[in-house]
């Protein structure tokens, strides 16, 4: 099991301190104060510190403790603090891999990205990159398709775009797809595939359809509606997901993602999960599960998903 964090070279974001229940973070040139049920620990600046940095602070609202309401509540702005900004994400390791993500805050405690994702950008550039040029070096011209499921703003859509893939963007939320239309056209892409879904619905049809994909990604919710009523429950739906993703991966040259944020859902469920959806038999493919955390300025680790990454 491998620990992946974000390089410190990313010069748009930082995890300031956590604890308390609370995590303090710069996005840009603002910081964000939120509650995080996952920093059990005590804060390490003091509470007047995180008063004089901070330039809004979300507030928990009457919703807390209620299913699908949990994170709801109100922000409380300092003056210089706008509703909406922009960041950009530029890799350490590639000057291809480079988008921007307008920020904003919502009345569920996001702004728009998930920072701790960073290394599963860096993952699914890489792989993406590798099976273009495989293609390339083939003479081979059929596009690198790569289906990002739940793909919420989109930032790991804009690294397979950055890489030159064919990229499909699925979400249940038409809000959240026209935010991620919004940041590929900040970002200087085009040609992305939009489609507001239910993933399981479009999953199974693809699988009819006998569609292949070079590279899938999912980030599910414990908890979800499709644009038609469907309901999602993570515990009740997850392998049956995975097992009609299974049926649309090509098994030529390919790589899947399975990103979880679910508590009490560890790495090793998420890798039992993907070898036995995937029906992976030993040396038929690399796979790589781990936890991706946010180190603070004071080297406190904050887990905040767990992750299973193939490579076909």
């Amino acid at each position: 099991m491998i620990l992946e964090s974000v390089s410190s070279q990313w010069k748009d974001y930082r995890l300031i301190d956590s604890g308390n229940f609370e995590k303090l973070e710069r996005f840009g040139k603002y910081v964000v104060r939120r509650p995080e049920p996952k920093a059990l620990w005590n804060r390490s600046m003091s509470e007047q510190e995180w008063t004089r940095l901070q330039d809004t602070r979300f507030e928990t609202g009457a919703g807390f403790g209620k299913a699908g309401k949990e994170d709801s509540g109100t922000w409380h702005n300092k003056g210089r603090m706008p509703e909406q900004w922009e960041i950009s994400y530029s890799s350490p390791d590639s000057e291809k891999l480079r988008f921007s993500l307008r920020l904003g805050l919502t009345s569920f405690k996001h702004v728009g990205v998930f920072p701790e994702q960073a290394p599963n950008w860096e993952f699914i550039f890489r792989q993406t990159s590798d099976i273009v040029a495989g293609h390339r070096n083939a003479g081979d011209s059929s596009p690198v398709k790569v289906l990002n499921l739940f793909a919420y703003t989109g930032a790991a859509s804009l690294a397979a775009k950055c890489a030159g893939a064919d990229v499909t963007h699925l979400d249940s939320v038409r809000q959240v797809v026209t935010w991620a239309k919004d940041n590929m056209y900040r970002s200087g892409l085009d040609n992305i595939r939009w489609v507001i879904e239910d993933a399981l619905k479009f999953a199974r049809r693809e699988a009819k359809r006998g569609n292949k994909y070079q590279g899938i990604i999912l980030d599910p919710p414990a908890y979800g509606h499709g644009p038609d009523g469907e309901k999602w429950k993570l515990d009740d739906l997850l392998f049956e997901m995975m097992e009609n993703v299974s049926s649309i991966l090509d098994r030529d040259r390919s790589f899947l993602l399975l990103n979880l944020y679910s508590n009490g859902y560890s790495a090793v469920l998420a890798d039992t999960i993907v070898r036995e959806a995937l029906h992976l038999g030993n040396g038929s493919a690399a796979v790589d599960y781990g936890e991706l955390v946010l180190t603070d300025d004071f080297g406190k680790n904050l887990p905040l998903s767990v992750f299973s990454r193939v490579v076909i």
